[in-house]
């Protein structure tokens, strides 16, 4: 592995990328708005959001060289491929094109289920010194446990000595900063509500459809402002998200295409569609059948439960269910759901163990009524799903056939129902983080015939 910050000059055609610069300071600046009614070629469909100044809303910016990309995603690569289903990362093949400028957003957004007016923070990155027409992935980030591996944390590469680590960062948004903004495209990612440095306490909406939307689609109009400041047009719309990021991918193309917003094409890893249907999974008391072809599948992961505190959490304070902790979660467990859902920390007392997907709930929570708030949690999981959506712009669902996190027969009642313009791209052997890695970086051979998604965005692009 080459060290972190060469040059890109050792790949063929490779022009020598200048070293990072260090991080600039530009005034603390705030964007406001959604996306409204855009027009003109040049605006493909979008417009900025009015802001009083007229400043961008851009308060943070360093430049990434190509070959330091490339390095730090060479030591990122193995974590997301195991079981191993792809080869080795090779930058001769799978290098960066191009030096990244990295700008982290800062905006403001409204909550729609509580009515908060609250600050948050996002990333942008571009081609290095880019002008001109850009096409723009917006990209939805999945599960994190933690505030802070949020994509606008990719701004601590402004130390050139800086190196990205999994406990720290977020690693799936250096990879689609390599595969995409160095290969042309600008990409746009919010660090969602309850995340990232302006949280100042405030819980997430893990799951939660109107935040989600709301916070995505006004870093996605702030994104493509600061754009516009940058000397860039915004071309073709993309969206990628990979497994909660997926399901907020699916609400953001619903809310653009309400909104007549043309999408170019759509790709989600590892979605879960159905919420009441996932939560039953990673409770144990759904099960499917194995995928064709395999003769087992793996056992869901321990981190899950965490999932589904996070979940409780989040919709107990976006709705306002009062005590729905308490009453969905046993008794024995609440301390430990509560603790974890404030600090996002596992230092529990000695001798106590976490609980599992299946031991978390009370009994019966899905068999019969078992508390008010139980039965409002499942209304809006209800109310919130994604599945049932006919799609007029193309749209790839890819899933793996050995992901611990989300089963494939999770993932077909949304091709059944998506239409002519979506399609399943199955991955064997696939973990849920392999299967995001191998849409990325994979071949044919393990996409089930499809290209990777930087060969299918250029081939609409």
């Amino acid at each position: 592995m080459a060290p972190v910050g060469k040059s890109a000059a050792s790949r063929p055609g490779a022009e020598a990328s200048k070293p990072s610069a260090p991080c600039k300071r530009r005034g603390f600046l705030l964007g406001a708005g959604a996306l409204t009614a855009g027009s003109g070629a040049s605006g493909k469909g979008f417009a900025a959001p009015t802001h009083p100044s007229g400043a961008a809303p851009i308060d943070r910016s360093c430049r990434v060289s190509g070959g330091r990309l490339d390095a730090l995603v060479a030591k990122a690569y193995p974590l997301f491929n195991k079981p191993m289903i792809l080869p080795d990362f090779d930058p001769q093949s799978l290098g960066a094109r191009a030096d990244v400028d990295l700008h982290r957003l800062v905006t403001r957004t409204v909550v729609p289920e509580t009515g908060e007016t609250l600050t948050v923070s996002g990333l942008l990155a571009l081609p290095a010194g880019a002008r001109g027409e850009l096409p723009v992935v917006s990209w939805q980030h999945g599960t994190i446990l933690s505030f802070d591996q949020v994509p606008s944390t990719l701004l601590r590469l402004a130390d050139p000595a800086y190196e990205t680590t999994d406990a720290a960062d977020s690693l799936e948004t250096l990879f689609n900063v390599q595969r995409f903004a160095a290969r042309g495209y600008a990409v746009v990612a919010a660090d969602y509500v309850g995340k990232g440095p302006f949280r100042d306490g405030r819980g997430e909406g893990y799951a939660v459809k109107g935040v989600t939307v709301r916070t995505c689609l006004d870093m996605l109009a702030t994104g493509v402002r600061a754009l516009r400041s940058l000397g860039c047009r915004p071309g073709k719309l993309f969206l990628h998200g990979w497994s909660q990021g997926a399901l907020n991918t699916q609400w953001l193309h619903q809310a653009l295409r309400a909104r007549s917003r043309p999408v170019a094409a759509t790709a989600v890893a590892s979605p879960f569609n159905d919420l009441n249907e996932a939560f039953r999974f990673w409770a144990g008391v759904q099960s499917f059948p194995l995928p064709r072809g395999t003769a087992a599948y793996p056992a869901l992961p321990g981190w899950i439960s965490l999932c589904m505190i996070i979940a409780l959490g989040s919709y107990a304070l976006q709705y306002r269910l009062d005590g729905l902790m308490q009453s969905a979660i046993r008794p024995e467990f609440h301390a430990l759901a509560l603790k974890f859902r404030h600090d996002y920390k596992l230092d529990f007392a000695r001798g106590k163990t976490f609980p599992t997907g299946a031991e978390l709930l009370v009994p019966g929570f899905f068999e019969g009524f078992t508390a008010a708030p139980n039965s409002a949690f499942l209304r809006a999981l209800a109310a919130n799903r994604a599945t049932y959506w006919a799609y007029d712009s193309p749209i790839r669902f890819d899933y793996g056939l050995a992901d611990e996190a989300i089963h494939p027969a999770m993932v077909f009642p949304a091709l059944a129902a998506g239409g002519q313009a979506a399609r399943g791209v199955a991955v064997a052997g696939a973990s849920h983080r392999g299967t995001f890695l191998a849409g990325l970086y994979g071949e044919a051979a393990t996409l089930d015939g499809a290209q990777n998604l930087p060969d299918w965005f250029e081939s609409i692009r």
